[in-house]
């Protein structure tokens, strides 16, 4: 999991949020640990649109961060394969790889509100592609 570039360990979810809404953009993603559940992940991603409903109950925090932040927990099964929690409704799906996980929920209508697209990535592994992370977000 350290080797992930968008790995943030254990942030604290507001922490997460903090740098998601600060990228600005729809689809920006980390991966960092559950603060509830030990040995589970969150993929935490941000949304801006279809915010209609949300504004009504939360126009403070939306004047203040314009996105709202997802989270879904990443957990491994018995059987060793990687699993995300979804929208309900959609089929689970399992990956022998979190890199196939993360690949997976990059295309669109895959269970979340809206792509992966935009990693936000550790400070100190920004600097250091290797073949896993152009794997996880193209490299430049």
């Amino acid at each position: 999991m350290e080797s992930l570039p968008v790995y943030h360990g254990g942030i604290t979810r507001e922490a997460g949020e903090k740098l998601l809404l600060a990228s600005g953009l729809d689809g920006s993603y980390l991966l960092r640990d559950s603060e509830t559940i030990s040995g589970v992940y969150c993929l935490c991603h941000v949304a801006h649109h279809g915010l209609n409903v949300v504004a009504e109950a939360h126009n403070d925090f939306l004047e203040m961060h314009q996105g709202y932040v997802y989270t879904y927990r990443v957990y491994r099964t018995d059987e060793g394969s990687w699993s995300a929690e979804t929208a309900p409704g959609v089929h689970r799906r399992l990956f022998r790889k979190i890199s196939n996980l993360i690949t997976a929920f990059q295309r669109p209508d895959q269970g979340l509100v809206t792509p992966l697209q935009h990693p936000v990535v550790t400070k100190g592994k920004a600097k250091r592609p290797t073949a896993l992370s152009c794997l996880v977000a193209p490299c430049g």
